[in-house]
């Protein structure tokens, strides 16, 4: 009886001492850790596996009123006209996670300067995914996940209409959004 005692004692020891060393990865990882640098320093697989997302900071409103979308629209095709630029069309919502780290993307080096130099940006604020899904449909999208982002050139045309490319974005690094950028530049 008393090796049956040992045995359930040594399993509780080494339970409680892995769900110990769990709880100190996790909180190494975390935003009250002291390592949140370790955490970014992951592969996007190495933290989807850990579900870890990317840590940025509080939302912030990116999307402007839904009733905007159509008149935002017409003067970034106006000002990539006159500027010979093209037109990144962002389908989203303040409420969405993968979008606000796509908002911190986009305004990283060198990421910023490439859409200064070949695009105009507009957000387009899709609600509760029941806005502006007209205008993702006149682009040929079926907005399975939000962000997703239309290329248009100068006139209008749709030159890529995304899936959900990026509807993951939290896992994803600022790296993906350059080779974006620079696939479709101008």
């Amino acid at each position: 009886m008393g090796s049956i005692m040992e045995t359930s004692v040594r399993t509780r020891i080494v339970a409680a001492s892995a769900l110990f060393g769990t709880i100190l990865a996790a909180a190494a990882c975390s935003p009250l850790g002291t390592s949140v640098h370790a955490a970014q320093q992951l592969t996007p697989e190495q933290r989807k596996a850990m579900h870890q997302p990317v840590i940025h900071p509080q939302p912030r409103h990116i999307y402007p009123d839904t009733t905007a979308a159509a008149g935002d629209l017409q003067a970034a095709l106006k000002k990539a006209k006159a500027e010979h630029k093209r037109v990144i069309v962002d389908f989203g919502g303040d409420w969405c996670g993968d979008c606000q780290v796509l908002d911190v993307y986009f305004n990283q080096a060198p990421n910023d300067a490439l859409l200064a130099k070949y695009f105009v940006k507009v957000n387009v604020n899709i609600g509760h995914e029941d806005a502006n899904l007209d205008i993702a449909k006149r682009f040929g999208m079926a907005l399975k996940g939000v962000p997703a982002l239309a290329v248009l050139d100068a006139r209008g045309k749709v030159l890529y209409a995304q899936g959900n490319e990026f509807s993951d974005m939290r896992y994803m690094e600022a790296q993906s959004v350059t080779d974006f950028l620079n696939k479709w530049k101008a």
